[in-house]
């Protein structure tokens, strides 16, 4: 089988916008998520700046007290609050799952690195250190599970298709997004929930800060922190939060006159084996390049058809050595497109990071702008030799003119994904 598969809804819980309205406001305007995080500093981070939603946890108190997730891990509910709005946002309905058949041909593959985290810190640590484990609750499983929130999206959805968890570190979003396209396109399933949450903890954040890959620089200035592709770049900011997208098999689509985003035209992972150059930490040049290459040869497109890069950059030194893998994989010479980097605004995701971005791509070609890459003023050297300035844009490009977006990522274990977004025809 081979069908065509859109998006049709975006559920969006980012640190410079609570639902995908505003957050696709933030990113027209250039607005930055990221502030000072006093329980970083509390805890001795050298690093006291990221990228946490400001989210009034009491509005949602109901809606989470009717499913069960009140004391649920925070990813579960960032995720949770995602699924919803991009299911609506599908133009589907909530049903009374007590009174209906479960949607055989509907599923969820949602990723995380860290959920599971604020659970066991806030409440697993200190009653079992303390000998009170029985205070746990009958819940804790599917509170503290890493697969918590596809769980919960099925139990209030009905889904019963895949129902799955995926972890990849930071190609886990769009690996997610990969695997629920594939799912569809081999006509396992009409619908598919995908993406990925992540928390925020200083628990989880203090391991990078150790390692001395994030910004120490900006604490007194976190609007200017997260530096993808410039000279002055010091580290990347860490963040959190959530984006759910709804993939769907076109003719499904087309048939209960769903809103069309876009089209997922290639997709592709793989990983470098951590040899020739790729580690634990930084990617093997050659399987980045077979990755995107990849998911260009199943578009049935070259190189220079591209009109967006929706790139990982993360406002470190591998920054200079992914532009040069996308100008090789590309074969760009002439024909540059833009580059963005939305970590520029909301700081890493993580887990999360590669669903929000797709999120972020979607948008952009749907409404056909490019959004800024702000901080970037200054471009490092070894980019600037490849790339013009006014293809990095610091303002937003309207009638950009996009056709197709490549969006990749890629993560500790030297693991990679992209695909390819086409406007929908």
């Amino acid at each position: 089988m081979n069908n065509r598969v859109v998006i049709t809804g975006i559920g969006v819980i980012s640190p410079n916008g609570i639902g995908k309205n505003s957050f696709v406001n933030s990113i027209r305007g250039g607005v930055s998520g990221i502030r000072n995080i006093p329980d970083m500093e509390k805890h001795n981070l050298l690093c006291h700046i990221g990228g946490v939603p400001e989210i009034n946890w009491n509005d949602y108190n109901s809606f989470f007290a009717e499913n069960e997730l009140l004391d649920a891990d925070i990813s579960i509910k960032y995720g949770v609050l995602s699924g919803i709005e991009a299911w609506r946002d599908a133009g589907l309905e909530i049903n009374d799952t007590k009174n209906i058949d479960t949607l055989t041909d509907c599923g969820a593959i949602i990723g995380t690195t860290f959920g599971g985290i604020e659970v066991f810190i806030r409440k697993i640590l200190p009653l079992v250190d303390t000998g009170n484990f029985r205070k746990l609750g009958s819940q804790i499983m599917e509170h503290f599970m890493p697969s918590g929130t596809s769980a919960a999206l099925s139990k209030i959805l009905a889904l019963s298709n895949i129902n799955s968890s995926n972890s990849s570190a930071c190609s886990t979003g769009l690996e997610a997004i990969y695997f629920s396209y594939q799912h569809i396109k081999n006509n396992k399933a009409k619908l598919m929930m995908t993406g990925g949450t992540d928390l925020y903890s200083s628990y989880c954040w203090a391991g990078f800060d150790s390692m001395r890959v994030l910004n120490r620089s900006s604490n007194n200035n976190p609007s200017i922190g997260s530096r993808p592709m410039s000279a002055t770049a010091s580290g990347f900011v860490p963040a959190a939060g959530s984006s759910v997208l709804i993939l769907e098999e076109l003719e499904h689509a087309i048939e209960r006159n769903a809103p069309i985003y876009a089209e997922i035209v290639g997709a592709s992972v793989n990983s470098g084996g951590q040899r020739n150059g790729g580690s634990m930490t930084f990617p093997n040049p050659k399987r980045v390049i077979d990755c995107i290459q990849d998911s260009i040869h199943q578009a049935n497109i070259k190189g220079d058809d591209i009109n967006l890069i929706c790139g990982h950059l993360t406002g470190t030194k591998a920054d200079s050595i992914e532009i040069n893998n996308w100008v090789a994989a590309l074969n760009l010479s002439n024909n540059i497109p833009y580059i963005n980097s939305l970590k520029s605004m909301t700081g890493h995701l993580i887990g999360a990071a590669g669903a929000l971005e797709t999120a972020a791509a979607v948008l952009q070609l749907h409404h056909d702008f490019v959004h800024p890459s702000i901080n970037s003023e200054d471009l490092h050297p070894e980019i600037a030799k490849l790339i013009p300035r006014e293809k990095i844009p610091l303002k937003i490009i309207e009638n950009a003119g996009l056709k197709y977006i490549a969006k990749a990522s890629f993560g500790f274990g030297d693991v990679n994904s992209c695909i390819i977004l086409k406007k929908y025809e």
